[in-house]
């Protein structure tokens, strides 16, 4: 904790050590799932989150990511869950359906749970686009988890009651 102008301030705070993380990954598009998930773990680990404190559940698509992390998050296992995966546009309109609904479905896990979750779910036009982003989205994504993981801990043993 700090204080900015007698403001108390909390501040990012990227070490995972003690942090139970989920990671539920789409298998759909593997290739760049794994690429998200390689960049992911290894960013959790600079951030000393610990392989035992890691669990990683697959699923066949973006849309049965979010019930999974609903599951995961009500299970009180977790203090942050990162969803990943690739949507690569088509031909059809599928992929705004695909897209759009993945994201309103992580974000109400997160609302509904109180439990963060980190979208690392890359949303693109082709593969290559998804492929050259993986990396860097995987990383946010981890990092994303630890930061907020964090703050929730800390804001709810702050909390005034």
């Amino acid at each position: 904790m700090a204080y900015y102008d007698d403001i108390l301030e909390f501040e990012t705070d990227l070490n995972g050590d003690g942090l139970r993380i989920g990671i539920v990954m789409s298998r759909f598009n593997l290739d760049v799932g794994e690429g998200l998930l390689g960049a992911c773990t290894a960013e959790l680990k600079k951030c000393e989150v610990q392989d035992s404190d890691i669990l990683l559940v697959t699923v066949p698509g973006a849309l049965e990511v979010p019930a999974t992390l609903l599951k995961m998050a009500y299970s009180n296992q977790f203090d942050a869950l990162i969803a990943l995966g690739a949507v690569i546009r088509g031909d059809t309109y599928h992929f705004e359906i695909v897209a759009n609904e993945s994201a309103r479905g992580i974000t109400r896990v997160q609302l509904e749970t109180e439990i963060p979750v980190a979208n690392g779910i890359l949303t693109t036009d082709t593969e290559d686009q998804a492929i050259e982003r993986m990396s860097q989205k995987g990383m946010d994504a981890a990092r994303a988890a630890v930061e907020m993981g964090n703050l929730l801990i800390k804001l709810e043993e702050n909390s005034v009651d």
